[in-house]
């Protein structure tokens, strides 16, 4: 990592996050947390008229889940709002979450695809992987449980665990993918990226910075998906051809992240789904 920005965001110590955003829930103060902040306001103020002004109210309200806050080693710092980690104005000060990004791929080898609705906030209307979300900050998708050792939290292997529990969790909320077709034991974690990224053009009030956990998922060919309409326009499953022949038509937009894991990793990971053990590492691909 060698931009300006990355240099910002590795020189942020926890302390320094919780001082430059007192919003966020430090982790010590995590026990019992709900999976939403709620909201005691009794009416927003301007500059949040100007942000949610137009959008949908159903994805406005989900705005108050609680996100992972990380630092650049990606150790939990504690709980913001999705709507804190996502106003661009925090990103461009170095504030930095947890993400998950699955690629679900049926017994011919096609990974399904999932077009994100008009009605979303960030990135609606733009082709993607199969689900891409976040771990809520409570302890299932963090990874520890009320017996876990302090240190539990830190580690790799409870991250992951975590993530494959919100990966279950939002799999079924998008795509209606019941979790008897998308078991725990299915998903296989692969890598790290990290990367930000505008909602459009720089000029955005929203975007993305992340560190996102990369899940394979291997199912059968007749799995169910029901598709909520809020999340999902569109869902298809493609080849790896079908896939480049949709890059190549300028009608359609796809997500940042999906562009970047395409370009990186995607087509050796697609080539070699009986083996994918050989790319597993314990790495934060930095993509800034």
């Amino acid at each position: 990592m060698s931009s300006d920005y990355a240099k910002l965001v590795a020189s942020l110590s926890k302390d320094q996050i919780l001082a430059k955003w007192p919003e966020i829930t430090p982790l010590k103060k995590i026990s019992g947390i709900p999976r939403s902040a709620g909201s005691s306001a009794t009416s927003a103020s301007t500059s949040e008229e100007d942000l949610f002004n137009g959008h949908d109210e159903e994805q406005i309200r989900l705005m108050e889940e609680l996100c992972i806050v990380l630092d650049n080693d990606d150790k939990p710092v504690g709980a913001g709002t999705k709507k804190l980690c996502h106003i661009m104005d925090n990103i461009n000060d170095g504030l930095l979450h947890r993400a998950f990004s699955v690629f679900s791929f049926n017994e011919d080898g096609k990974l399904l695809l999932q077009q994100r609705a008009d009605e979303k906030i960030t990135f609606p209307g733009m082709w993607t992987n199969t689900c891409c979300s976040h771990p809520l900050c409570v302890p299932s998708e963090l990874g520890i449980t009320s017996t876990s050792d302090s240190s539990e939290i830190n580690q790799l292997s409870a991250a992951v665990k975590g993530a494959k529990n919100a990966a279950q969790r939002k799999l079924e909320h998008e795509l209606g993918i019941p979790y008897e077709d998308s078991p725990l034991h299915k998903f296989q974690y692969l890598t790290r990226i990290h990367y930000k990224s505008a909602s459009g053009d720089e000029t955005s009030k929203w975007g993305e910075h992340e560190i996102d956990y990369i899940l394979i998922l291997q199912t059968k060919n007749d799995i169910t998906i029901n598709a909520n309409y809020n999340e999902v326009k569109d869902y298809k499953y493609v080849s790896a051809e079908e896939l480049k022949a949709m890059f190549e038509d300028k009608s359609l937009v796809f997500t940042p992240w999906f562009k970047l894991i395409c370009q990186t990793f995607l087509f050796k990971w697609w080539a070699s789904l009986d083996s994918l053990e050989q790319f597993k590492d314990e790495e934060i691909h930095r993509l800034l």
